[in-house]
């Protein structure tokens, strides 16, 4: 499991799931499946896949080793529903869709499927995916606090007399709340010249693989610091060090690219060092000096006085965000209690969702565990899915009222196109083929018509729209 930007399939063995693995592989992308049965997944799949065995609805069973270098995610585990009386042993029945066949649960239950299982599935892949606000290290962000252990640790430690501290100033922040405060007397003598503060090693260390780098909202001076991250919890060891500049008296966001940094010790580069990794990130430190690496010189640096409040540390995605996890729902998740609305023109499982234990409404509870989550997400509801081709014209909605029929194979593709489109990010939509379900749709094998640029339909899309809006004033309970 030593490769490194993959994507995990969930319900890989399910008629979404695997065509998702098959272009995945084809495309040349790392790709790891997550199934209950090894057996049938290795028949389906090839013998030769990246296979971990798990089971959702269990979070025992997520092995946090499952997931080391996983990136993104595709979600097409769901429920099982069949025939009441029973299938062929390919499943011919429930290819066909649930309005030819009367149904029922098989297996687990859509509350231990659709929601259980999609809480430990976001749990299981928070830190791998990582947040679309970013993940806060230290400092102030609306009611959120989170603080670290610093400490001075200046040129005194070599003979100097220079001298700092950070202290937290209750109403020194840009709005007048409170900050962290960088501050000290910095000064040449005994051939001294530096101040800095570190946090002690952190109790466990940081996973900050999903992201990109490090953003701090601070104060600036005018000055050039240095910020130091180290990956080992020996002390006197080398940190992975970028300069940044502040503009004075401005509050402003620094960016700081993990690219950026370099292996340094005691200000001079190390060749031979290994690769930053910021999946073990052991501490953290700001430094105001006279030095910049290798002998260059500070051009910023000034002895005596200096002060720099920083209100906030946060590990960051870069623009433009795309999605990390992309999840297969179904239209019709808002319609069983949507006041007003006629069953009778309604598909099966809108009219079925008590009979077939809730399953929409589970799916839907599901879907808002995934929005909540702050992953950067999509989440795509098909109408009833079959095993005709891809390939014919598609309408995407949104707000949950369309009917119809798509192609698993067209959702697959949309699928894998959704990683990476910036405009699916953290949208709902739902999409039909615009084919009626009287009318069969093959496409000549000789001549296969192009495949489609879904980002021309992603675009259109708007976020915050879910089809929740009709049951605001009618919740539907469970």
């Amino acid at each position: 499991m030593g490769t490194s930007n993959i994507v995990l399939v969930a319900g890989a063995t399910g008629g979404v799931g695997r065509r998702v693995v098959d272009i995945l592989r084809k495309k040349g992308v790392p790709v790891r499946v997550l199934v209950r049965n090894e057996e049938k997944a290795r028949r389906m799949l090839g013998s030769d896949v990246d296979l971990v065995v798990g089971d959702i609805t269990k979070d025992s069973t997520l092995i946090p080793e499952y997931f080391k270098g996983v990136k993104k995610v595709i979600n097409a585990a769901s429920v099982i529903v069949g025939p009441k009386e029973g299938d062929t042993p390919d499943r011919a029945k429930y290819s066909q869709g649930v309005k030819f066949f009367e149904p029922e649960i098989k297996g687990d239950s859509p509350e231990k499927v659709e929601y259980i299982g999609m809480g430990n599935l976001i749990k299981a892949v928070k830190d791998n995916l990582g947040l679309r606000r970013g993940k806060l290290l230290f400092g102030f962000e609306g009611n959120n606090y989170r603080q670290l252990p610093w400490g001075a640790l200046d040129d005194v430690v070599m003979g100097g007399v220079s001298e700092s501290t950070f202290q937290i100033d209750p109403r020194g922040g840009e709005n007048g709340g409170p900050t962290g405060v960088f501050k000290g007397v910095v000064s040449t003598a005994n051939n001294g010249g530096f101040t800095s503060i570190r946090t002690k090693n952190f109790s466990e260390p940081e996973n900050l693989s999903a992201y990109d780098g490090l953003e701090f909202r601070l104060k600036g001076d005018g000055r050039r610091y240095k910020v130091i991250v180290r990956t080992s919890s020996d002390w006197d060891t080398v940190g992975y060090t970028a300069s940044f500049s502040t503009e004075k008296g401005k509050w402003q966001s620094i960016q700081v690219p993990f690219s950026s940094l370099r292996p340094v010790f005691r200000a001079r580069t190390v060749s031979n060092a290994p690769p930053f990794d910021p999946s073990i990130v052991v501490s953290l430190q700001l430094m105001f000096s006279k030095f910049e690496y290798d002998g260059k010189l500070n051009e910023t640096f000034v002895e005596g006085p200096f002060e720099l409040p920083v209100s906030s540390i946060r590990a960051y995605i870069k623009d433009p965000i795309m999605p990390r996890f992309v999840h297969v729902s179904s239209a019709g998740v808002t319609r069983p209690e949507r006041p007003g609305l006629d069953l009778s023109k309604q598909p099966p499982a809108v009219r079925l969702n008590k009979e077939l234990d809730y399953i929409l409404t589970f799916k839907l509870k599901g879907e808002d565990l995934l929005r909540e989550s702050g992953i950067p997400y999509v989440i795509v509801r098909p109408c009833a899915l079959t095993e005709e081709p891809a390939g014919a014209d598609l309408i995407f909605d949104q707000g949950d009222n369309i009917t119809g029929k798509i192609s698993r194979e067209e959702i697959a593709r949309m699928c894998v196109a959704a990683l990476d489109s910036p405009y699916a990010c953290d949208k709902t939509f739902e999409v039909k083929s615009v084919i009626p379900f009287s009318e069969p749709f093959t496409v000549d094998p000789a001549n296969p018509p192009p495949e489609k640029d879904y980002n021309i339909y992603f675009k259109n899309l708007k976020e915050g729209i879910t089809g929740k809006e009709a049951l605001e004033q009618n919740p539907v309970s469970v």
